[in-house]
């Protein structure tokens, strides 16, 4: 089984960078609320990585886009992402935009914000949904096409869990160790995404391919 899919996610995911985010946004919830909003998004989670993997590639083609541009444009998406959590920010975050601030708005309001902002596009924003699109296209088989699936379902469990445990998780690895937990995926995901990149410039220019 290629778990090369699982890890690229994970490392683009990240929850554990997405657990300040969550102990602001939530930090006047009753506990049920809380729960709510994990179990909300925890499922959107899933819903996103699912749909991708099941109908992304219907999606390119009825837009008439190659996979081989999807494969480079994706792959510098995941490298902008990798320099965002290399600085040790969440790799779907976009510092020049208000969607930070309009969730706590929203938590503040009584709104949930377990699909916007935490959900999308904290957790799942348009780097995640290009890796598992690209992984869907690689998948020959059903159960590869399930074992897809079942990743997400993985990524949703392991963010239900961090969610769960964030209070915990924020006290024993404190702003620090988020941060270079962070980094450490950031540069994963690089590596990742340079390959993601090459692969595809290579199918669009096979000059480009070493004899």
């Amino acid at each position: 089984m290629d778990l090369k899919p699982l890890i690229t996610l994970l490392a683009i995911v990240n929850p554990l960078a997405i657990v300040p985010f969550f102990i602001h946004y939530t930090q006047d919830f009753s506990p049920a609320q809380r729960r709510r909003t994990i179990q909300t998004a925890t499922l959107a989670c899933f819903c996103v990585i699912a749909a991708c993997a099941l109908l992304g590639l219907q999606i390119l083609d009825f837009f008439n886009i190659s996979l081989q541009s999807f494969q480079v444009g994706g792959g510098m998406l995941l490298l902008i992402s990798a320099m965002n959590m290399l600085n040790a920010q969440p790799a779907e975050a976009k510092p020049m935009t208000h969607e930070l601030e309009e969730g706590a708005e929203k938590a503040a309001a009584g709104s949930s914000i377990a699909v916007v902002p935490l959900t999308i596009p904290l957790l799942t924003g348009p780097a995640s949904m290009s890796t598992v699109v690209i992984y869907a296209d690689r998948a020959q088989t059903f159960w590869q096409h399930a074992a897809l699936v079942g990743y997400g379902v993985v990524i949703a469990g392991a963010t239900a869990l961090c969610f769960s445990l964030a209070d915990p998780i924020a006290r024993v690895l404190g702003k620090t160790g988020i941060n270079v937990m962070t980094r450490l995926m950031g540069l994963i995901l690089a590596a990742l995404a340079v390959e993601v990149m090459a692969d595809g410039l290579g199918k669009l220019f096979p000059v480009l391919v070493a004899r």
